[in-house]
């Protein structure tokens, strides 16, 4: 049993949605980013996504965007972004998932990838730009204690549904727009439409919902129609107006709509 869905059925065992939070590895600085993913764990996030910056972020909107060109200009690299991950874990029972795209993975390497993820306490993965159908050669090299969580969009059918929850692991990350993330405001009725087809498919696995959540009221739009959420640009956009020292008073009130 993947330990992301274990750690999200207790969650919501108890009636509650669980939490994720995306943070840019290495934004805003190097030092102190770890105080910060601390300080979001503490303040009421039940996961954290790492990003690992890249210079074409394909799904992410402007303001993840930027943050990962801020990131690569403090000199964030694979190497930092696994202490990161092993300094979070290690202070957290808290899954730490890692998100990034296919081609710094390559040019790193598939097998030192895995390793290292299971050596820093990773538990899981997102790839966006890995379809379901090169699920099985990307990551068949993937150890079994490394869930590889897989992305249905808004454009995605019924059976495509079926297959990328047959596929993936840890919870569907359903998309609950089309576009990129932070991109713009989310239209209510034809989101939660879109997120009911997605919930009616997903059997095998918790489902997550990202893109567009950005308030509690969003949460609480979208809570019977999911058993998580995860917020990323809305975070980055608040780190960047207000700071890294305030962004638990951002989670708290996130967590309470909960």
């Amino acid at each position: 049993m993947s330990a992301i869905r274990n750690h999200i059925e207790g969650i919501n065992s108890t009636g509650r949605l669980a939490l994720s939070i995306f943070l840019t590895a290495g934004f805003p600085a190097i030092e102190g980013f770890t105080r910060l993913a601390k300080s979001v764990l503490d303040a009421g996030a039940d996961m954290i996504e790492l990003g690992i910056p890249f210079s074409d972020p394909l799904a992410d909107g402007p303001v993840i965007q930027h943050s990962s060109m801020k990131a690569l200009a403090n000199g964030v690299n694979m190497k930092n972004v696994f202490l990161f991950a092993d300094e979070i874990a290690s202070y957290s029972a808290k899954p730490v998932i890692l998100m990034g795209y296919a081609n710094p993975l390559l040019k790193y390497g598939l097998t030192n990838f895995y390793s290292d993820c299971i050596n820093s306490g990773v538990k899981g993965i997102i790839i966006p730009d890995i379809p379901a159908e090169e699920y099985d050669d990307f990551f068949k090299g993937k150890p079994k204690g490394l869930d590889a969580v897989l992305l249905a969009a808004p454009t995605s059918g019924s059976e495509r549904i079926k297959m990328i929850d047959a596929k993936s692991r840890g919870f569907v990350y359903c998309v609950s727009t089309t576009g990129t993330t932070g991109a713009g405001s989310i239209k209510k009725d034809e989101t939660i439409k879109s997120i009911s087809v997605t919930r009616k498919n997903v059997t095998q696995n918790k489902m997550m919902v990202g893109f567009g959540i950005s308030t509690p009221e969003d949460i609480k739009t979208f809570a019977p129609y999911c058993d998580g959420v995860i917020v990323g640009s809305a975070l980055i956009k608040y780190i960047n107006n207000y700071g890294p020292l305030e962004t638990p008073d951002f989670i708290r009130g996130l967590a309470g709509a909960l």
